[in-house]
């Protein structure tokens, strides 16, 4: 068996193929300091990704155990239909880097 030099063996190594979309996520949480609706409740209750793509995918805790699954296609998308038309819940979104957003009536 011949020795591969440095060289050989990086182009040997797997590389991502080119023409597949971006890679990456970030991950939130979703909490709510009201619950106008009285169903899925307060503190953290969605956690979720947004892909390199822009998609959104949300995974609500209630209902126990499992909860459900959305995708929408960015987190525009999610914040319009989820999160502005219940100003009184008073929402928060933190991102894994820190970053908040905050919806509801002390925006």
């Amino acid at each position: 068996m011949s020795r591969k030099t440095k060289e050989e063996k990086e182009d040997l190594k797997p590389k991502t193929p080119s023409k597949l979309a971006a890679q990456g996520i970030k991950t939130f949480t979703v909490a709510r300091q009201s619950d106008e609706s009285g169903v899925s409740g307060t503190g953290v209750v969605i956690e979720g990704v947004v892909l390199a793509t822009g998609q959104c995918i949300v995974h609500w805790l209630y209902p126990p155990p499992r909860g459900g699954i959305a995708i929408f296609d960015s987190m525009n998308d999610f914040t319009r239909v989820h999160i502005q038309p219940h100003p009184s819940n008073k929402t928060i979104i933190t991102y894994q880097d820190g970053e908040q957003q905050q919806f509801g009536e002390d925006e």
